[in-house]
């Protein structure tokens, strides 16, 4: 089943969450029917953490509940998104297979009492995974309810335990062949870690001080291979049985557990679940971000916000409650930015359980408070844009988006502890996002071509592969951006000898870097074109760039900060510094320049986003969404589908779907 015939099975985009009718009784279920038709509901997910209930001792199976759910809800007009429920296993089966309980990098094996205590090696667990997975399909499999698979949940957790070395020798031997090769590979010359039989090999525990750097990347990959081969198992299990979409819920946070590009090749789907870390303009810059990684990991196809927080902001430990309009505002961004509606989690808020708190569509307060009311105006504003289900964005920026860089970046005894991939990536989303321009996410290594700009925010590490085919997108006539303490290591982990960043990009931009000079905390420099930096310096030497930009004071004083330089059709700019945000934003804007490349909509002001999205008949629509306090004109007025009326101006925080042809 394809994502055309999921669409039009909901009769347009999706609207709902997840459901868990097992925490509730027959009086609360009536009233669910009568507030779903009323909130415009029309997909629910099911099962997410009903393991105990669906399999209440080992092997016998007990689904007349979930019967009853499904036909009730199939009765009512909700589609299902019917889920494995193998993030919680229950209780039973930890005391039967204590040695599928995860054991942390300090060797300490959790104890069951909360979600997630399992470990995905342990060949008890994926034994028990398969055969849930299988029943569920063997009898929902052509449900008329059943619209979508929802294998597992929240692909994140880690273990460490003797399944898991046992799991990493075998991937080992795969990928280096030899313990030689394996040796040369992790430059266990250093420190006497040299191996001489497979067996000591362990994954990288906790240790006296710094663990061996091409050990923890090997680890990583081995760790998202071994997660995607448990999804593949469920998966298969179900396709067997069954010809509904198969999806995972993906967690887009600041951590990095998978290759969600390796995981958005395996999905019928990519759903993705989104929770903002900060309130106002933040939130909704931070909703475009994990929104356009979803839809780059779908390589531009429609994907799915599967869970979002439905009043929910979390700000260093405090659960904050969204503003007014909130709500729509969030889930118009991602609908903007190419899902296929909004989800959230969860229906009813929980009166008891570890996440009481979480807000849901009904919160405690129940159906008389802001909070449902407004998930009511956001059900009916999604229902009136179901002509919109199977349009795609286009964006002509990439921000470099690698998994291998950020597992290795994460490596101990780098020279700053200042140095984030994950906030590079989001500072330079943010900055584009601030100049109105959509982006997508790319790999080092895919096809550019179509891009007028890609900016390379935290590049640490790179393959000889990936750095010619940066190379030939500058000679190609593109504009790339590459920032500092980028293509330093190859995909070994090795430093690079001979100056950074690797020799084929080198040439592209014209430099070589010499040294990196960390900058002390809170120092600032000044560079000649007045702006300001911090954290970060290098010495550098120009080999054909153009210097836009000179240190000003130190040993760097009048060396390359900033630079340009023409090669091919293209030009490669490089970056050695953490610009403030100001001049950081006056860069972004003056490469968008040269790559002559603008907003959707031109002529909105700051603070108001624009994404169009495209139908394969030529049709469009513009998704406008004001984050400033007063009304702002229109270019042009346009038919808004969210009021039915033509729309000159876009109210004070207010939102607007215009027909652009």
């Amino acid at each position: 089943m394809d994502l055309q015939r999921l669409t039009d099975r909901l009769g347009g985009l999706a609207y709902g969450g997840d459901y868990n009718p097992e925490q509730w009784d027959a009086q609360v279920w009536k009233e669910d029917d009568e507030l779903m038709r009323r909130a415009r509901v029309n997909l629910a997910t099911v099962g997410v953490f009903s393991w105990a209930l669906m399999e209440p001792e080992e092997g016998r199976y007990d689904f007349e509940w979930l019967d009853a759910h499904l036909d009730r809800l199939h009765a009512a007009g909700v589609a299902v998104d019917l889920a494995t429920p193998t993030a919680s296993p229950p209780p039973w089966f930890s005391l039967a297979h204590p040695d599928a309980l995860p054991v942390r990098p300090d060797g300490a094996r959790l104890t069951h009492g909360s979600r997630d205590t399992y470990c995905l090696t342990a060949p008890a667990y994926r034994r028990a995974a398969r055969r849930i997975a299988a029943a569920l399909a063997e009898r929902y499999g052509d449900h008329p309810a059943l619209a979508l698979w929802h294998v597992h949940n929240e692909y994140v957790t880690l273990c460490l335990c003797d399944h898991t070395a046992a799991a990493f020798r075998v991937w080992l031997r795969a990928r280096h062949g030899s313990l030689d090769a394996l040796n040369d590979a992790w430059g266990t010359a250093f420190w006497s870690q040299r191996y001489t039989a497979w067996e000591q090999i362990l994954p990288p525990r906790a240790t006296q001080w710094h663990r061996n750097p091409g050990q923890a990347l090997d680890f990583s990959r081995f760790w998202s291979d071994e997660t995607l081969a448990a999804f593949r198992d469920q998966r298969d299990e179900i396709r067997a049985r069954s010809d509904r979409p198969v999806t995972t819920n993906l967690m887009l946070p600041g951590y990095q557990n998978l290759d969600l590009w390796a995981f958005g090749r395996e999905v019928d789907l990519v759903s993705v679940d989104h929770y903002p870390t900060a309130p106002g303009v933040d939130a909704a810059a931070h909703a475009a971000f994990d929104a356009d990684r979803a839809r780059s990991f779908a390589g531009g196809a429609p994907w799915l916000l599967m869970e979002s927080g439905t009043n929910t902001v979390y700000e260093r430990g405090r659960i904050l409650a969204k503003e007014p309009g909130d709500i729509l505002r969030h889930s118009l961004t991602h609908i903007a930015r190419g899902s296929e509606g909004a989800l959230f989690f969860q229906w009813r808020q929980s009166r008891a359980g570890a996440e009481q708190w979480h807000s849901a569509m009904i919160p405690h307060a129940g159906p008389d408070s802001r909070t449902f009311r407004e998930v009511t105006a956001t059900g009916e504003a999604v229902a009136r844009l179901g002509e919109l289900a199977g349009s795609t964005v286009r964006a002509e920026v990439a921000v470099l988006h690698d998994s291998d860089a950020w597992w290795a970046m994460a490596a101990e005894g780098l020279p700053s502890s200042e140095l984030d991939y994950a906030g590079a990536l989001r500072r330079a989303h943010r900055a584009l996002w601030d100049a109105g321009v959509t982006v997508d996410f790319a790999h080092p290594g895919q096809d550019l071509s179509r891009y007028r700009l890609v900016v390379a925010p935290a590049l640490f590490l790179l393959s000889d592969v990936n750095a010619h085919n940066l190379g030939r997108y500058v000679a190609d006539g593109g504009t790339l951006l590459v920032q500092h303490f980028s293509g330093v290591v190859d995909e070994r982990h090795h430093a690079r000898l001979g100056g950074y960043p690797a020799a084929p990009l080198r040439e592209a931009l014209g430099i070589r870097v010499e040294e990196c000079r960390p900058l002390r905390q809170d120092e600032r420099v000044t560079l000649s074109d007045g702006s300001t930096a911090t954290s970060w310096s290098e010495s550098l030497r120009t080999e054909g760039a153009e210097a836009l930009a000179a240190y000003t004071h130190g040993m760097l004083a009048d060396s390359p900060a900033l630079t340009r330089h023409g090669f091919g059709a293209g030009h490669g700019w490089y970056l050695s510094t953490r610009l403030d945000d100001a001049a950081y934003a006056a860069l972004v804007e003056r490469l968008l320049t040269e790559a002559g490349t603008a907003p959707d909509l031109p002529g909105l002001p700051p603070g108001v986003e624009a994404v169009t999205r495209h139908a394969p008949d030529g049709r469009a629509w513009h998704l406008l969404l004001n984050h400033r306090p007063e009304a702002v004109p229109l270019p042009q007025p346009g038919h808004d589908l969210l009021t039915g009326t033509t729309l000159g101006e876009l109210p004070p925080d207010g939102c607007a779907v215009l027909r652009a042809r």
